[in-house]
């Protein structure tokens, strides 16, 4: 039981870093780019649970949605 305990400390660690590191690299992004970049993990997600996780249905997705949340903020 220890070593499960661990591992999901571990995990939790590795995934709060990752958040922190995420937020940081959007700090000097334009409010545009920001959009685009929300737009294509929103898309992504979005992609994935209609195609029951395939590959095309994310990158599909991704790509879309990186569309859509470029042109919100479009001047």
């Amino acid at each position: 039981m220890q070593t499960n305990m661990t591992t999901v400390r571990i995990a939790g660690i590795a995934l709060l870093t990752m958040a922190l590191v995420g937020l940081a690299a959007c700090s000097g992004m334009t409010k545009q780019e920001k959009s685009t970049a929300i737009g294509a993990g929103v898309g992504a997600i979005g992609g994935a649970i209609l195609t029951g996780g395939s590959t095309a249905g994310t990158v599909g997705g991704a790509a879309v949605g990186g569309v859509i949340g470029h042109e919100v903020n479009k001047k």
